[in-house]
């Protein structure tokens, strides 16, 4: 009998594209069958949605990518209990790893890899494209250059790889399944038959329907003056609207790489009051965002992180703490 396999991820390019280069190069036995597991880029739990009750032990084979395993260190240690072998990459914050036979982790917390860039790793290259293509889409462009070029990829083909990894990160951002184009699984759906993903890119009319979005909202977002200046960097706040919580994480992306010594927060208004916070280190010194979040109930990785929910009453005492952060712990 044939065991159960699930691919868990978080619904941005570098969790998309992680997991679907291990799939190409490790099929399994029945494709077809593999059980897919992602969500919106802040939906994060996503090991507390696997239902392991009516799985026979030792049948659940788990490959996790992108997503904390310190966010799911409960549900993990639930299911390995359960008999599930489980296989983990990832770049952030972790906490305390657990010691489990049926557990192996590949991560990674520093600031210049991300989870596709693991996994690239782990298998020597295989797909390097979408591992190009995923770093470009997490704000890690010089390595991405980099790495496309020493592959032998023109700046044309560059270029479309960086539109490639920052459209599908775009995706990734919003409240709802609402506020974005396309459901991150139904995008997986769409390039799992590809094995170039210039030739998803070519072929799929979603890459430059989710491109001109996200230059549409961008332009709006870059109209908008900082809240707050500071010798650390700016903080903008955004109102909360559609475009706004598509654009919140592609923002904050491109105002650090126009200010690449400096800290920046985006800060998007919510509802009820309280604000989603998307935090970037300074490029030069890529260190220290992933700290200063958790203060304020929130995690990440050292050069970019973010808070679910600040509460309104934290505004100030957030703004003081990253005007007064050392950004190079």
């Amino acid at each position: 009998m044939n065991p159960i396999e699930i691919d868990v991820f978080n619904g941005d390019a570098d969790g998309l594209f992680a997991a679907h280069q291990l799939r190409l190069a490790e099929p399994g036995p029945d494709p077809g069958a593999v059980a897919i597991v992602t969500g919106l880029k802040r939906e994060i739990a996503l090991l507390e949605r696997i239902d392991v009750g009516a799985i026979a032990a030792g049948r659940l084979q788990l490959r996790v990518f992108d997503i904390s395993l310190a966010r799911n260190h409960a549900a993990l240690d639930r299911l390995l209990v359960a008999g599930a072998s489980v296989r983990w990459f990832d770049h952030h914050h972790a906490g305390t790893v657990p010691e489990h036979p049926r557990l192996r982790a590949c991560i990674d917390t520093s600031p210049r890899t991300c989870s596709s860039l693991i996994v690239d790793r782990e298998l020597n290259g295989k797909y390097r494209r979408w591992a190009v293509a995923a770093a470009f889409g997490d704000n890690l462009s010089a390595v991405a250059h980099t790495l496309g070029a020493s592959m032998g990829l023109n700046e044309r083909e560059l270029a479309q790889l960086r539109e490639l990894g920052e459209a599908v990160n775009y995706n990734g951002y919003g409240e709802t399944p609402d506020d974005v184009l396309i459901a991150p699984a139904a995008l997986y759906a769409r390039f799992a038959m590809y094995a170039d993903p210039l030739e998803f890119a070519r072929e799929d009319p979603i890459v430059t329907e989710l491109a001109a979005r996200r230059r549409a909202d961008m332009a709006t977002a870059l109209q908008l003056p900082p809240w707050r200046e500071s010798a650390a960097g700016a903080v903008f706040i955004l109102p909360d609207e559609g475009w706004s919580r598509r654009v919140i994480g592609s923002f904050a992306n491109v105002l650090a790489e126009r200010s690449s010594g400096s800290a920046l927060a985006v800060l998007k208004a919510r509802a009820d009051g309280s604000y989603t916070v998307s935090l970037r280190a300074p490029m030069s010194a890529p260190k220290g965002a992933d700290l200063l979040c958790r203060r304020f109930g929130g995690d990440g990785r050292a050069a970019a992180a973010g808070i679910d929910q600040l509460p309104p009453d934290q505004l100030e005492a957030f703004a003081r703490a990253f005007e007064q952060h050392d950004w190079g712990c």
